[in-house]
């Protein structure tokens, strides 16, 4: 096929579709977020293993989420960046960190359920919050060194307005497609079958033990069930589509030309606002693994319906007094 006769990609439907998406993750997720935190800070001696990491979950969205305002910027300009090469680089860095760094501590959340459910006496007493600190840091070094080449891609034209691309520009993408390729094979499918496989297993021995505690079994059973959420909304596209999107780029380049590449750009931008749920979603981890968090919805439901009567209340008062004084 010749290259006049290609399909036009329609490069605005980024312009359209993402700024709205980050509107949207930046205020439920900074709230979700912060709501969070502070309630792990607030029950800091009752600290568990796992919620070491949940904890690390809610810093590296909280990371990501303050880089939204630069990039809803940059969209709202028609992808013009005026931020600087430097800054463009560090917001892809962040957006980076937060999507692997997500990933590798939903592994040790699975790893660690997985553990406490199917070989809880082997591992009672043994494993201690000082053990979960160190993988965590472990996590973020593994991530910073997966994501650290990606800063020497080209993203912009210099320091003047323009693309910032999350990807690099055209003159490295064959390159930057390989280093692609290897960064989803180690950063999301081999953590990605780790976590099948705990959970495939654990499934497994919560339904058949009878000696397995119910409020566990529920409790695992919707950890699961919002795992799978987020690998199959947030992650699992995000990976198929940039990767194919890559490709594209390079047949492209090539003097190449396919019917499918428009289809695969606009789904490559609609997986970009899909990985970007994982900041207002990864709150349903705490949600699901902390017991207080429940009572605390209760508490805050009653205040907001008390507030709601007394306003009510307050707003007929002055009406009375008008008519009386009439």
């Amino acid at each position: 096929m010749n290259q006049t006769s290609c399909p036009r990609v329609s490069f605005n439907f980024e312009h359209r579709f993402l700024p709205p998406v980050y509107i949207l993750v930046f205020i439920t997720g900074l709230v979700a977020n912060g709501w969070g935190l502070k309630s792990l800070l607030h029950n800091w001696k009752k600290l568990g293993n796992i919620n070491v990491f949940v904890l690390n979950l809610g810093l590296a969205d909280i990371l990501y989420l303050l880089t939204l305002p630069f990039l809803m910027a940059y969209y709202f300009m028609e992808s013009k960046w005026i931020f600087g090469d430097t800054f463009c680089k560090i917001t892809r860095f962040c957006f980076n960190l937060n999507l692997y760094g997500s990933i590798g501590f939903l592994t040790c959340i699975s790893v660690y359920r997985y553990l406490a459910i199917v070989h809880p006496m082997r591992v009672m007493g043994r494993i201690t919050v000082t053990h979960s600190v160190t993988i965590s840091v472990m996590v973020w070094l593994l991530v910073s060194v997966q994501s650290l080449p990606d800063m020497f891609y080209s993203k912009t034209f210099g320091n003047k307005p323009g693309k910032c691309y999350d990807t690099t520009r055209k003159f490295h993408v064959e390159h930057y497609l390989n280093y692609s390729i290897g960064w989803t094979l180690t950063g999301f499918c081999i953590p990605f079958l780790i976590t099948l496989g705990c959970y495939g297993h654990m499934a497994v021995v919560v339904w058949t033990l009878r000696r397995t505690d119910k409020v566990l079994k529920q409790r695992s059973l919707k950890l699961l069930f919002t795992l799978i959420l987020l690998f199959s909304i947030c992650y699992i596209p995000h990976h198929v589509f940039k990767n194919l999107n890559l490709w594209s780029r390079v047949l492209i380049k090539q003097k190449m030309c396919r019917e499918w590449f428009n289809g695969v750009y606009i789904a490559h931008q609609i997986s970009r606002g899909l990985v970007c749920l994982n900041s207002a979603l990864n709150p349903l981890v705490y949600l699901l693994g902390n017991e207080d968090i429940p009572a605390q919805l209760r508490q805050l439901l009653q205040k907001t319906r008390q507030m709601f009567r007394c306003l009510s209340n307050s707003s007929h008062v002055p009406v009375a007094q008008n008519m009386d004084e009439a």
